[in-house]
């Protein structure tokens, strides 16, 4: 054998050697980690940075640490009042163990995938249609805490489960609107019920005041037939107050009794025997109000305001 081979062989099992150790270096970002297998044996996850690994006799499999974000189709389910809805959702899951996510399920992206489908339709039978609509919150909650049982051996942990859209039944939402047309038009009766009352307490109340003071009521008397006269639109109905009625019709009924007890004696005196037996006349009828026009009663309120003050002072 020629010696001066041998230097080229050596030199070129120092490169074949030098190779195979460069191929056996992997580089693993921060967010990720490597599972070693070697000979089909599980090594375990190593990394971030730079390693060796044995060539030709290892495998190595990438895992990413960083929050996934799955958005999940929209599942058909029946409440547990029986009615049909579909409720989209958004999962996101991060890798807690990169060991088990390799060596206990084949794809765990899938896999998360089918359990929060299904987990999402258990829970929506197992609420009512109100509870979707207005407490989400507690569905996510449940959602959760029921995929994070589930995907705990896989190394994974589920950090939220939203739900983000609600697709109901047309008939459903047609009886829903009517349903909050009738609270809304019961609220707004209530509300016109309470300022009713309202209303009556005040005017009862300012009433109650009036009636402390006689002089009160002829003043407002006298302000609304003012307030009244200023349309020239207007006509006006007079009416005498009280107070003044009805000493006058006292004095009337007075002059008439003394009247017909004064000549009662020569009307009996005159009569004939026959007089008994005709017909009383008939009573007169009442007098029809007195109609006045607006623009002739304001001069009237306004000269009667000073008198008034006058005769009360």
């Amino acid at each position: 054998m020629d010696t001066g081979l041998l230097p080229v062989l050596l030199g070129g099992v120092i490169v074949v050697l030098l190779l195979a150790a460069l191929s056996g270096l992997r580089v693993v970002y921060q967010y990720e980690r490597g599972v070693i297998f070697v000979l089909g044996r599980l090594i375990g996850a190593k990394g971030p940075g730079v390693f060796w690994v044995p060539p030709l006799i290892s495998r190595m499999r990438k895992i990413d640490l960083r929050i996934v974000t799955v958005d999940l189709p929209p599942q058909e389910g029946v409440t547990r009042d029986n009615v049909t809805v579909g409720v989209g959702a958004v999962l996101f899951f991060y890798v807690v163990n990169p060991n088990d996510a390799v060596n206990n399920v084949l794809d765990y992206s899938k896999a998360t995938v089918q359990i929060a489908q299904t987990t999402l339709r258990s829970v929506l039978g197992q609420s009512l249609l109100d509870q979707v609509l207005s407490n989400r919150e507690e569905i996510n909650r449940n959602v959760q805490a029921t995929m994070d049982e589930r995907t705990e051996p896989w190394g994974l942990k589920v950090t939220a489960v939203e739900i983000k859209d609600v697709q109901l039944p047309v008939s459903m939402q047609r009886a829903m609107a009517k349903q909050a047309e009738a609270e809304r038009e019961k609220r707004a009766k209530v509300l016109l019920a309470q300022g009713e009352l309202l209303a009556a307490q005040t005017l009862a109340d300012a009433a109650q005041l009036l009636s402390t003071e006689p002089i009160s009521l002829q003043l407002r008397y006298l302000q609304t037939i003012t307030e009244v006269a200023t349309e020239k639109s207007s006509t006006l109905i007079f009416p005498l107050p009280l107070d003044l009625v009805v000493p006058l019709a006292t004095l009337l009924r007075r002059l008439a009794g003394s009247a017909g007890s004064a000549g009662g004696g020569g009307v009996a005196s005159a009569a004939s025997p026959h007089a008994n037996h005709a017909p009383a006349p008939a009573p007169a009828p009442a007098p029809a109000p007195v109609i006045v026009p607006a623009e002739s009663v304001a001069p009237l309120a306004q000269a009667a305001r000073p008198t008034f003050h006058t005769g009360e002072s």
